[in-house]
């Protein structure tokens, strides 16, 4: 990563060296500096950029960089005054000075001098990237500026010197270039250097080629700032297209004389000495195996576990690592450190070794920049064994012996060498254990529509294991819990999750997130099946680059900045010993896709199906001329994901229950709902869900059992109204109102209250009452009048009312003509009513055109038909109805009348029996219409 304006790089650590100087120094602008105009203050507007000037120089001489900056900025509001109200001004004293040449406020004409007036910068140590593991032997001079106002211009101007002693006279420099849609009044970049100076320079963006002129010695390079706005780049394409936006230049001749440079800083003879504890390290790791690839997976743990990471960028170190002794002494050391030392084990093992430095962010465009140490971030340890390049960090974490072949994201990498070298590319391939591995149990042998008991497992290795290691050290149960819900979410949906753990395992470095409970049923009704969709992978995958412009259509895609790979397991239990369930879509799938390799393994059998995905990704590009193939293939797996469907035949969700229930099936459903609340039984949520279940499967008294006590924890309008509900069922209907008042005591305007407290009152004989409720209720208007409106009818109907409830459905429905649910109500009533079934046709059929999901109108179609008994189209409306919706209980009681008419006794039964299992009070309720089994 580039530094502010010299020394780019962060490789870090080393020995004491004297301070160039800890204060700044007070002086006038070196005479090679170029002045800035002047601004005047006084004909700057709004309009204007708030940035002034921004006037970089620098002279690069004698292996020394001299940066100088000159910063004009208008104070353009309160926010601004306090964001430059205090001036920090950071430099590294081991390497050079800060030099105050100006502080100043221009107010209109007049320049206020701010070091006349007798202002200083105070020297501050400046570690604020500690939280970082970095000690980077940064000063900070702090100005808390005076009298500054809003209108002001603010002006610095300053140089601070740099020379590296690693580097042996070499110098490396980078200017930050301003670009579009960045403003500034007046900016510049400049560099100077000795003529006969060897320095190579370079600026990287488009149209950028500024001219050598020689001025009194020197020659200069001149820049007029802001560059043009870069041209726009699709997010995937490859790091070497993006160009970097700076001006630098190296006196390095080339990648050679930057490895030759940088050897001497690792060597390692001599380092670790006989008799020390090092030695009695490198000791215990030869003693365990003779196998050169077990003593580098020993040695390269020994370094990650023992010495935690801290950046050292003090007293030289840049770019010089601290002694091995030093570093395990300390037990603490940055990239640099870790480097030597492992390379000083390894040594001592026998074992081949050397350093490399890498670039973290820039990938392959290293390779175009100029020669220099700042191109580097990194530094690592190659290894030679058995004819491979084993490329190991000590700055990672959990790397076991079977990680070794692991490659880095790097690219291209510098081996520093005595002799010196070019950059090597890395090869890069799949990690050889996952980042990831899942595995997924989901229950279903009860029934496809019933709840599913689950069982959840991610297992992680390296790196990451130690990352979820120590923070379940740290978590505490809740914290735990939202790391459960949301890995199972992701995956799953939303889950009661009534168990949860965390292992460790430090002999492979690998952690275990597991949970088990119970969601949601994943089977829907598609096509006249019940399915579910194994794959999860896939459809998670997006591949779509965009080479539509003319500029990007020779980009190729970056299918990943670093290798990755990872495992997804699942395995389904089928009811019915999986006897009729198929499975439909892609049992294998292409060797490559979008730029992944994919190897899936499917099966079903002896009542389970099951499929196992495993994908790896190298991080290769995907060239522009096969995105087309590469797009079309990802598309057509996507269209064909894996999926487990049901038999035709499979029964319906009342036969389900049934069985369940004569079988016992529900066992291990209701010993996951009992294991979520005994997890948490302050809680309501558990109850609720048990709630939930029962009320699906028509146990309203145990329904009711759970929401007394989810009401005694947490009461709410939903519960109170729910439970009113279950009470109806078991014709407590006095219940029923106290919890219906009770829920409109904590929400009076709650829609479904107050149509809940109407019914309830007009049928415990307050009529009038009830009704006059409603009117008030439409009245007042809202969103929900219409609702009201239809229920009114309803009412109005049942006290055998029939021109006044007809009435005011046609007065609705004039102003709102299109509307299905009041059309749906008219015909419905009609029906009941046995009036008008040729209108009552009409609104039916209409309201069917106009709504997507029809399955309340074909019932309602229904009814008219049976009224007009035309039982065989009755039938097919009913049939239609409960493929929509399978638990509309109303259309089973009126299907099984129907069959009964028309001949088919056991069929009629059925439904009749299955209506009356989801409606205790069915019979009433087409009782009042006059139908009666």
């Amino acid at each position: 990563m580039l530094g502010r304006m010299t020394v780019a790089v962060v490789l870090v650590c080393a020995p004491a060296v004297a301070w160039a100087g800890d204060k700044p120094l007070y002086q006038a602008a070196p005479g090679w500096v170029i002045a800035a105009p002047a601004p005047d203050a006084a004909k700057l507007t709004d309009a204007d950029p708030a940035l002034v000037i921004m006037d970089q120089q620098q002279r690069v001489g004698d292996g020394q960089v001299w940066e100088y900056t000159d910063q004009a900025t208008r104070v353009v509001s309160t926010q601004t005054m306090r964001d430059l109200g205090t001036v920090t001004l950071p430099w590294q004293p081991d390497a050079g000075d800060l030099i105050v040449h100006r502080a100043e406020i221009i107010r209109g004409g007049e320049h206020i001098d701010l070091i006349a007036a007798g202002q200083r910068f105070q020297v501050l140590r400046r570690e604020e990237q500690l939280e970082q593991w970095q000690l980077n032997g940064t000063l900070t001079a702090t100005m808390t500026v005076e009298g500054l106002r809003v209108g002001d211009v603010l002006r610095l101007s300053y140089s601070v010197t740099s020379k590296d002693k690693a580097l042996q006279g070499n110098v490396q420099t980078a200017i930050p270039l301003i670009a579009a849609p960045g403003r500034a009044k007046f900016a510049r970049a400049r560099l100077s250097w000795p003529v006969g100076t060897e320095l190579k320079w370079r600026g990287y963006a488009d149209g950028l080629a500024p001219k050598v002129v020689e001025r009194g010695g020197f020659n200069e390079i001149e820049i007029a700032l802001p560059l043009a706005k870069p041209a726009e780049l699709p997010d995937d394409a490859p790091a070497r297209y993006r160009k970097l936006s700076i001006l630098e230049a190296t006196s390095f001749a080339d990648w050679s004389a930057v490895s030759k440079v940088m050897a001497p800083l690792y060597k390692t003879d001599g380092l670790i000495a006989a008799g020390s504890p090092l030695a009695a390290e490198v000791a215990k790791i030869a003693a365990q195996s003779r196998d050169p690839r077990t003593r580098a997976a020993l040695a390269l743990r020994l370094v990650q576990d023992e010495i935690r990471y801290l950046f050292k960028g003090m007293d030289g170190g840049n770019y010089t690592p601290q002694k091995p002794a030093d570093t395990w002494s300390l037990r603490y050391g940055d990239c640099k450190a870790k480097t030597l030392l492992l390379l000083a084990i390894l040594h001592g093992l026998g074992i081949q070794a050397e350093p490399v430095v890498a670039s973290m962010s820039l990938g392959d465009h290293v390779a175009q920049r100029l020669p220099s140490a700042a191109a580097f971030d990194h530094v690592i340890v190659r290894a030679a064994i058995g004819g491979r390049s084993l490329w190991l960090d000590g700055t990672g974490g959990g790397s076991r012996l079977a990680d070794l072949d692991d490659t880095p994201p790097f690219r291209n990498v510098l081996p520093l060498r005595s002799e010196g070298a070019g950059l090597m590319p890395i090869a890069m391939q799949p990690p050889a254990r996952p980042m990831g591995e899942v595995d997924i149990e989901l229950d279903q042998s009860a029934g496809l529509s019933l709840p599913t008991p689950f069982s959840f497992r991610l297992t992680v290795h390296g790196a990451m294991a130690e990352m979820y290691h120590a923070g379940a050290a740290q978590a505490d149960k809740e914290q735990l819990s939202s790391m459960a819900q949301m890995m199972v979410g992701g995956l799953l949906g939303d889950a009661l999750i009534g168990e949860r753990a965390v292992t460790y395992d430090a002999e492979t470095a690998s952690a275990t997130i597991s949970a088990k409970g119970i969601l949601s049923t994943p089977w829907q009704k598609i096509d006249g099946r019940m399915r579910t969709t194994l794959d999860k992978m896939l459809p998670k995958m997006s591949f779509t680059p965009d080479r539509a412009r003319t500029a990007w259509k020779d980009i190729p895609v970056a299918t990943s900045p670093m290798p990755m790979a990872s495992v997804y397991r699942i395995r389904v239990h089928l009811p019915r010993k999986g006897v009729g369930f198929e499975l439909e879509g892609d049992r294998t799938l292409p060797m490559k896709l979008a730029g992944a390799t994919v190897d899936r393994k499917a099966t079903l059998a002896d009542g389970w199906a099951t499929l196992e995905d495993r994908m790896s990704i190298d991080g290769a590009e995907i060239a522009p001329a096969d995105l087309g193939a590469a797009r079309a293939q990802v598309a057509l797996a996507q269209s064909r994901l894996l999926t487990v469907a049901a038999p035709a035949d499979y029964p319906a969700r009342w036969k389900v229950v049934t069985e369940a229930k004569r079988t016992g099936a529900f066992a291990p459903i209701m010993a996951a709902y009992a294991k979520a609340i005994a997890d948490a039984p302050e809680k309501a949520h558990g109850y609720i869900n048990r709630a939930s279940f029962l009320d699906g499967v028509w146990d309203w008294k145990g329904t009711i059992a759970d929401l007394d006590k989810a009401i005694a924890i947490e009461p709410s309008t939903g519960l109170y109204f729910w439970r009113a509900r279950m009470r109806m069922m078991l014709r407590d209907d006095k219940g029923a109102l106290a919890d219906t008042e009770a829920g409109l005591a904590l929400d009076p305007g709650s829609t479904e209250g107050l149509g809940q407290r109407a019914t309830l009152k007009f049928r415990a004989g307050q009529r009038d009452e009830a009704l006059a409720a409603l009117a008030a209720r439409i009245e007042a208007g809202g969103s929900e009048k219409l609702g009201f409106v239809a229920q009114q009818g309803s009412l109005l109907a049942e006290a055998g009312r029939a021109d006044e409830a007809i009435a005011v459905l046609d007065t609705a429905i004039k102003v709102n003509p299109g509307n299905a649910n009041l059309l749906n109500e008219r015909c419905w009533l009609k029906g009941t009513l046995n009036i008008a079934l040729d209108t009552a046709l009409k609104d039916c059929t209409k309201g069917i055109e106009l709504t997507e999901n029809p399955a309340s109108i074909y019932d309602s179609r229904a009814m008219v038909y049976f009224r007009m008994g035309r039982m065989e189209d009755a039938l097919a409306d009913l049939d239609a109805a409960l493929d929509l919706s399978p638990g509309q209980g109303a259309s089973l009681y009126l299907r099984g009348v129907v069959r009964k008419h028309l001949g088919d006794a056991k069929g009629g039964a059925d439904d009749l029996d299955a209506a009356r299992m989801m409606s205790a009070r069915i019979d009433e309720d087409y009782a009042r219409y006059g139908i009666k089994p």
